[in-house]
C-alpha cells in the first residue's frame, strides 16, 4: 500500500480509478479505499467485470448506495474474457441509463469515432478509447482512430488502457489527448515509484508539445538555414 499510495503522488495523478468488484463497501476500513485521501485524489468507480448493461449498470447502483463514492463511474462492459475489449452496444445502453440517472460517466470504449460521438451525444463527460488491450503494454496501436476521436470530440478524451512505456504516454499526449489512464506499466515496473515519475514528465512534455504546436511531417529534406540565404562569397 505505501509503494502504491507513494507511486500515485510521484505521478501526479488527480484521478485514481477503484474496481467495485474488489473493495467490500460494507468494511470500508479492511480494504483499498481507507488507503486513499479523497482529499488528494477523485475515487472513480469502475465496474470492471461487468459482462452485460444490466450488471454494470447494478455495479454503479451499488457503489452510489454505499455512499462511500462520488456519484462518478468509470463504465466498462467487457464480455470477451481473452482480450477484455469493450462492448460499444452494452456500454452505450448502460451510459443512456446511468446519465439520466444523474451519474458523471467515463465509458472505456473500443477507438470507434462512431460510438464516441454517440456516447458523448448521451451525455457522457468523457470518452476513454483504448490504445491497445488493456495490460498489453503495447501502446498506441490506433492512432488514426484514435486522432479522429479527438478531432470530433467536443468533450475530454482519455487515451485508456495498453500504454506501456512513459513514450507512449507522451504520444497519447501530442495527439492531443486531455489525459491518460495508466495502471500496468507502473504496477509491475521492477521501480514503480520511478517509472510513475517518468510517466508524469511524460505527459508534462507531451501536453506542453501539443500546445506549442507540433512541426509538420514533410516526405523530403528541409534545411534549417537556407543555402539562398547566404551571401556569395
Amino acid at each position: 500500500m505505501d509503494i502504491m499510495k507513494d507511486s500515485l503522488v510521484a505521478s501526479g495523478a488527480e484521478m485514481v480509478t477503484v474496481a467495485l468488484r474488489r473493495v467490500n463497501l460494507d468494511q470500508p476500513e479492511d480494504h483499498l479505499l481507507s488507503n486513499l485521501d479523497p482529499k488528494l485524489f477523485l475515487l472513480l468507480p469502475n465496474t470492471s467485470g461487468a459482462q452485460t448493461a444490466e450488471e454494470a449498470v447494478r455495479l454503479a447502483r451499488l457503489s452510489k448506495a454505499s455512499g462511500l463514492l462520488p456519484a462518478w463511474i468509470k463504465l466498462e462492459v467487457t464480455p470477451e474474457p481473452r482480450y477484455l475489449l469493450p462492448d460499444g452496444d452494452a456500454t452505450l445502453r448502460a451510459a443512456e441509463i446511468l446519465v439520466k440517472e444523474g451519474f458523471t460517466v467515463l465509458p472505456y470504449i473500443q477507438p470507434d469515432p462512431i460510438l464516441a460521438k454517440r456516447l458523448e451525444n448521451v451525455g457522457v463527460a468523457t470518452v476513454m478509447p483504448l490504445a491497445s488491450p488493456i495490460g498489453s503494454n503495447k501502446g498506441l496501436r490506433c492512432i488514426e482512430l484514435l486522432e479522429i476521436i479527438i478531432e470530433n470530440s467536443t468533450i475530454p478524451v482519455i487515451i485508456d488502457a495498453g500504454l506501456g512505456k512513459p513514450s507512449d504516454a507522451a504520444a497519447a499526449m501530442e495527439l492531443g489527448a486531455d489525459a491518460v489512464l495508466v495502471n500496468t506499466a507502473i504496477a509491475t515496473a521492477k521501480n514503480p515509484l520511478l517509472m510513475a515519475l517518468a510517466f508524469k514528465q511524460a505527459v508534462e512534455a507531451g501536453r506542453q508539445g501539443f500546445l506549442a504546436g507540433l512541426a509538420s511531417t514533410h516526405q523530403f529534406a528541409s534545411a534549417s538555414s537556407p543555402l539562398e540565404w547566404l551571401s556569395s562569397l
